[in-house]
């Protein structure tokens, strides 16, 4: 989760210089790099699905009976870490041309 926070703040970085120069929306490896950044942020959503998925199956799990009364004498306890991406990575950004 520190790292997708990490992500969020350099890929926000990253969209102001290109939006501060240009030259670089037409430049190859730029182009390149959006493509492989669009390619690594649709990855990161497939794993939080994934992540809370899962959390989701193994809580619904150790809820139902009789799974419960073992959960219970094992110590398992109902997880509610799920993840959830922040608003800024929830908003688009505004580019101007």
């Amino acid at each position: 989760m520190a790292a997708n926070g990490q992500l969020d703040g350099a890929l926000s970085k990253f969209l102001v210089l290109a939006e501060n120069y240009p030259q670089l929306r037409s430049n190859e490896e730029y182009m390149r790099l959006q493509d492989e950044l669009s390619g690594t942020e649709n990855r990161i959503g497939v794993a939080r699905k994934r992540y809370n998925d899962a959390i989701q199956e193994y809580n619904t799990f150790i809820l139902q009976f009789p799974n419960n009364i073992w959960a219970g004498m094992a110590g398992f306890k109902e997880n509610s870490a799920y993840f959830a991406a922040s608003e800024s990575a929830r908003t688009v950004p505004s580019v101007k041309f």
